[in-house]
């Protein structure tokens, strides 16, 4: 093997679309090869001819076990995890090469909101109170025998399922019912039930929670947390259905609340167990405290990102969160990085209706708003949209920079307000 052989990190990924490309710029950057390890494939050895290594990411155990293979011919730097569902894997490899990671059971838990629920309740952080059922029970008996009770509101949820996805509010029996359902058949749909996980195997119910909602983008580096941005998010999140539009850092929040959120994900953390690499956690706070509603050991998805941005002083402006992420799976010193001073945001862009997506209308005149950087239509044309609790992708996304929180938001609102879409409805199947 040549001695000039760039070092090469693993990428874990379901598709190599969207923040896969951002990792892969990143490691350009910094010199490194990047082999990818996706599920897109299990037919053929490498279709796409990038020597992309097939996995199943409902089997970590076999996955880890092909990882380590792969390596024993040339090892990998760093094994990078992007969403949810390869988190488990790249633990579970990590460890086997000896690499930097979360511990296999942190990134289990992470991945299956029961579990979750119970470590941090009992290190003695607020959170909902929660039962979980099979999916095949029935509703209407859970309501009968008082197992659940709807006299104030709940939030019934899938367990793995992430962006919101399945999770509904209800305040009735009635809606109780509907919503049970209606995440059953989500569950069981191809789409869903090809994933092949456990935890579909279930619904959880939980008591709803008022707040304010926050989202934190953080590290932790051999066990110390580190907050990179904390976002505010100026749409309330309500429900029915809960799906998230605008985020903008920094927060407006008061330095005292900022702090004690900080100190509430630290102690998240170590519930968790979460040793190395990234971390989003969605956070609410009312008067009763602060309340952790989810910590995922992996970072911000879709190309929300670009949001954020950072520096090496008298080095280096333009740092992404992508090439700081592999700077900190190669156990590289990065204490040095930091996010940079303007105010920031992105709006995802919500599906107002559900049919075949056709165009968007007036683009360059919401490029045009102060503030606004850039404008990314994701959909293509005739993709079918699915709004929430059902769908799983935004129309695309907006992104804004500004000397302060609220000069952003307004940018990203205005801009919004000058695009049109252009959706056919879909014809009902007679």
């Amino acid at each position: 093997m040549s001695t000039t052989a760039k070092p090469r990190i693993l990428l874990l990924c379901t598709t190599t679309g969207y923040q896969a490309q951002a990792f892969v710029d990143a490691a350009e950057k910094l010199s490194l090869e990047v082999v990818f390890g996706t599920d897109r494939c299990h037919v053929l050895d490498d279709p796409w001819g990038d020597d992309a290594i097939p996995l199943r990411f409902e089997n970590p155990q076999e996955n880890a076990r092909k990882i380590a293979e792969a390596a024993r011919e040339r090892p990998f730097a760093a094994i990078i995890q992007i969403g949810d569902r390869a988190t488990e894997t790249a633990a579970l490899a990590s460890k086997a090469l000896g690499l930097l990671n979360h511990p296999p059971e942190a990134a289990e838990a992470c991945h299956d909101k029961y579990l979750a629920r119970g470590q941090l309740r009992r290190a003695g952080l607020n959170v909902p109170d929660y039962r979980r059922f099979p999916l095949d029970a029935d509703p209407r008996q859970l309501l009968a025998t008082g197992e659940v009770r709807v006299d104030t509101p709940c939030v019934l949820k899938p367990l793995a399922l992430s962006a919101s996805r399945g999770v509904i509010r209800a305040d009735t029996p009635e809606e109780f019912m509907r919503a049970f359902e209606r995440i059953r058949a989500l569950l069981k749909s191809p789409e869903v039930g090809v994933l092949r996980e456990d935890t579909s195997n279930f619904i959880q119910v939980e008591a709803y929670i008022e707040g304010v909602e926050v989202a934190l983008e953080a590290i932790v580096d051999r066990g110390r947390l580190r907050v990179l941005a904390i976002f505010d998010k100026p749409d309330p999140l309500r429900g029915p259905f809960f799906e998230e539009t605008i985020y903008v850092t920094p927060s407006r929040m008061g330095r005292e609340a900022q702090q004690a959120i900080g100190e509430t994900l630290a102690k998240a953390t170590a519930a968790l167990g979460i040793y190395h690499g990234p971390l989003h956690a969605e956070l609410r706070i009312n008067p009763a405290g602060i309340w952790v509603m989810e910590v995922a050991a992996r970072s911000i998805g879709g190309l929300c990102s670009r949001a954020l941005r950072f520096e090496i002083p008298l080095v280096d402006k333009e740092v992404s969160l992508e090439e700081l992420l592999i700077r900190l799976m190669l156990g590289l010193d990065i204490s040095r990085i930091y996010r940079e001073d303007a105010a920031s945001g992105v709006m995802m862009i919500p599906i107002p209706a559900a049919g075949f997506y056709q165009e968007t209308q007036g683009i360059d005149e919401a490029r045009a708003v102060g503030g606004i950087e850039d404008i990314v239509i994701t959909a293509k044309e005739s993709q079918k949209l699915v709004p929430l609790p059902e769908g799983s992708s935004y129309l695309g996304f907006i992104f804004a920079r500004g000397g302060s929180p609220g000069f952003v938001e307004n940018a990203l609102r205005r801009a919004h307000e000058k695009l049109l879409f252009v959706i056919t409805p879909a014809l009902p199947v007679i």
